[in-house]
């Protein structure tokens, strides 16, 4: 070995051997004057202290620190002076650990390398009136101190280690409460001349996070693992925290903080940020009363949220600023689920400026949401909810899609579509409740083009239907309607005044006004209105004006009522036709009521009023009409004779006026109620005929055997009836034609009891034909013998003609 080598060998095994030699005499310095070490290591600590710092007992371990010295202190305790007020103990620490530097150490001095705490709660106290026990510590002397003096020096540590350490902040001002649990935080500290730097390990249990302990804690009982990187001014008293590789609750997270300490009450901002983390996981994070709401929701797959909570750790509630990203997900909500969701959303609780980070002026805000519910696409290019103590939700909803989506919305109870294309752009409002859209109200657009459909409660079916509502102010307006069944094509416009005010609170009193247009209306088509409306099929805990929207359209069916002013160019109903028909019709929940009908028939008019009322087992009718001079045959041949089986529209000719006020019951398929039938009828007849009449033709052969009972002629007639059900009672009346005079009187019934009676002179009407003095006509009418026959049935129902033995 060279010699020059053997000579350094020599003089670093020298240093070696006298440090170690050094350190082996300060150790047993240290255990020889043990408590003028603990009084040099309390004395030095208690610089920085208002008030006191007590260490139980103090032991030295050579190899720990080595080469400096580690003193383990025992039952350390540090209190400010006012802990006999509100004994909370500012640290409490049954091992504290302190490597301490050899050579300061040997000058009267303490630099401390390493601290090492365990078994320890450390205590921040702050009570009603603000007085913090923080306030223990001084705040650190700037006078430069001389090279190399270190006897007026201030306790300053390098690394330092906690392991099983309660950490709690009580603010009791201000209602908030931090407190963690500190599995192990290793920290190392550097110090600049601008303060200080820390990095720092942690594995940490968060009990509670509370900015207003009255709410709740954020991330309460949720793990905390990662590194930190903490710096402090002191120029400005600003304190920055930046986190990496960190988690909460095993989801990853980048956290970013801001405190400013040289501010009363200190200001501070924290950025925080996730990606990909679920919905529940997210929500477990935020305090009960955020986390309560967000739970009656989902998000099936992760989404990506940032969070900046911003607020004065001096006092009041902080803002919260929340934004996400969800794509292409599931979300649920209370009654609905919309699948293959996208949107941003935003959450603020301080809405307003100036009004306070409270729940009245929170908001979530959405925008570019797009979603299908019920197989229904929609777009909602910005929506919001406002106040979340009573929540207000509004926003543009768009939407287009086959009209067969839309049954799985309205279920089996409002319509079943076949065909056709919707369209709506609407803007809506509404309350929240439950967390459910209530009496949402809304302006815009909803469009239906080349619909085929059944109307279930009336059981109708329409073809090449289109309707456009219009939503204007508190008005419905209906532009460009077109309703097709079968054969009939009805055009409408229409409106309901004050629709959005009724639509809830008294769907009863909407009155939709129609104008309606048809160049051909068949009646039949339509016969479903004749029907009983379908009851809609609702649970016992629906409210019969419910906030639901779809509950509350069939509710607004079965209540509503519609005003119609018909021009239609020709009606068509079984064997009718009318042409340039004009009526005013009211629908209501149980019937249609009947105004100003006029109409053209058999060449003649026709003008009505009245009501048909449906019920559960009957519907009924009540109508006053005036005929006005109409072809009695086609009249006749058009109403199915009326019910009547002897005489026809074959039997007669003529011009009939009459005036009737009747009462009856009508089928679901449109036919009269047999024997339903009562009212009055006064009737005259002009230029009238009996033609082929076989009763009377079998009569007159034996006893008119020379006239002409084919064809007897009736020049006037006028008459009244009483409808009585199945029996109609002819009051007395003369009939004068070209083969006899009549008079009659008594009862036709359309089953059993027919009782007509008939005097019949057997003078020849026309041997008067000549003498046009209706007085001298009169005198001679019942001239000569005069036949007194009576017209009965046989109690089977057959009508049998012979002598009235009644007649006196």
């Amino acid at each position: 070995m060279p010699k020059w080598l053997k000579v350094i060998l020599k003089i670093v095994g020298a240093v070696v051997l006298l440090f170690l030699l050094l350190s082996v005499g300060l150790f047993i310095y240290i255990n020889s004057n043990k408590a003028k070490v603990l009084t040099l290591i309390t004395s030095t600590l208690n610089k920085n202290l208002t008030g006191k710092l007590t260490i139980g007992d103090m032991e030295t371990t050579f190899f720990k620190g080595f080469p400096g010295i580690s003193v383990s202190l025992k039952n350390v305790l540090v209190k400010d002076s006012r802990w006999a007020e509100h004994h909370h103990t500012l640290l409490t620490a049954k091992d504290f650990d302190v490597s301490i530097n050899t050579a300061a150490l040997l000058r009267g001095a303490i630099r401390i390398s390493n601290i090492e705490i365990s078994n320890a709660a450390i205590d921040l106290y702050k009570d009603s009136t603000g007085y913090s026990n923080s306030s223990i510590f001084k705040k650190k002397d700037k006078t430069p101190a001389k090279p190399d003096d270190d006897s007026g020096s201030s306790a300053e540590f390098g690394k330092f280690t906690l392991n099983k350490v309660t950490f709690a902040v009580n603010n009791q001002k201000n209602s908030k409460l931090f407190q963690f649990d500190i599995n192990k935080l290793a920290g190392k500290m550097t110090y600049p001349d601008s303060g200080w730097h820390a990095d720092l390990q942690m594995d940490v249990t968060a009990k509670s996070m509370a900015f207003n302990t009255n709410k709740g804690s954020f991330i309460k009982n949720k793990h905390l693992t990662g590194q930190m990187l903490a710096g402090f001014n002191e120029d400005n008293g600003k304190i920055n925290i930046l986190s990496k590789d960190f988690s909460i609750g095993g989801n990853p997270f980048v956290i970013g903080a801001n405190f400013n300490t040289a501010k009363k009450g200190t200001d501070f901002d924290i950025h925080i940020a996730a990606n990909q983390i679920l919905w529940r996981n997210a929500a477990g994070l935020v305090a009960a009363n955020i986390s309560k709401t967000l739970n009656k929701f989902n998000l099936s797959k992760p989404i990506d949220i940032t969070t900046l909570i911003q607020g004065n750790l001096g006092g009041g509630d902080p803002l919260i600023y929340a934004t996400g990203k969800i794509r292409d997900n599931k979300l649920t909500i209370p009654g609905a689920v919309i699948d293959s969701c996208n949107f941003d959303a935003v959450f603020t609780n301080n809405n307003v400026k100036g009004k306070g980070f409270v729940d009245a002026n929170s908001a979530i805000r959405l925008s570019r949401f797009t979603g299908r519910y019920n197989h229904l696409p929609f777009v909602i290019d910005t929506g919001s909810i406002v106040n979340l103590e009573k929540p207000i939700a509004t926003g543009n909803f768009k939407s287009t899609f086959p009209l067969v989506n839309l049954n799985y919305t309205l279920g089996a109870d409002i319509a079943k579509f076949t065909k056709g294309q919707a369209d709506m752009n609407l803007h809506y409002r509404a309350d929240v409740v439950d967390y459910k859209l209530n009496k949402p109200v809304i302006a815009g657009i909803i469009s239906f083009k080349n619909a085929d459909f059944k109307y279930l409660p009336r059981n109708l079916a329409l073809i090449n239907t289109s309707l456009s509502l219009n939503f204007v102010g508190n008005d419905l307006v209906l532009k460009d309607t077109r309703l097709q069944s079968g054969r009939s094509v009805i055009t409408m416009q229409g409106r309901v005044n004050n629709f959005l005010n009724l639509y809830y609170s008294a769907p009863e009193k909407i009155l939709l006004t129609w104008q309606i247009k048809s160049p051909e209306l068949r009646l039949g088509e339509f016969l479903g209105f004749l029907n009983s409306r379908q009851q809609v099929k609702t649970s016992a805990a629906t409210p019969a004006n419910s906030g639901n929207v779809i509950d509350q359209l069939s509710n607004v069916l079965e209540k509503g009522n519609a005003e119609m002013h018909m021009d239609v160019a020709k009606v068509y109903y079984k064997k009718f036709l009318a042409t340039n028909v004009k009526a005013d019709l009211l629908t209501t929940s149980n019937g249609i009521i009947i105004k100003n009908v006029g109409l053209k028939h058999a060449g003649g008019g026709l003008q009505l009023n009245g009501k048909l009322m449906q019920g559960k087992f009957l519907n009924t009718f009540a109508v006053n009409t005036t005929v006005s001079n109409v072809n009695i045959r086609e009249f006749f041949y058009a109403f199915d004779n009326f019910g009547l089986h002897d005489i026809t529209s074959e039997n007669l000719k003529g011009f009939l006026s009459a005036k009737t006020q009747i009462t009856g019951g009508i089928t679901d398929q449109g036919s009269l109620v047999p024997r339903s039938v009562h009212g009055t009828a006064a009737i005259n007849l002009k230029n009238g005929a009996l033609i082929n009449y076989d009763p009377l033709i079998k009569v007159g052969k034996f006893a008119f055997p020379f006239r002409d009972l084919k064809n007897i002629e009736i020049p006037k007639l006028d008459a009244s009836f009483n409808l009585e059900g199945d029996k109609i009672l002819i009051n007395p009346m003369q009939i004068n034609s070209s083969v006899l005079n009549v008079d009659v009187a008594g009862t036709y019934a359309f089953t059993r009891g027919t009782n007509i009676s008939f005097d019949v002179p057997l003078r020849n009407p026309k041997k008067d034909e000549d003498i046009t003095d209706k007085q001298e006509l009169q005198k001679r009418r019942m001239r000569g013998i005069v036949l007194h026959l009576a017209a009965k049935d046989d109690g089977t129902g057959k009508v049998k003609i012979g002598w009235n033995k009644d007649h006196k």
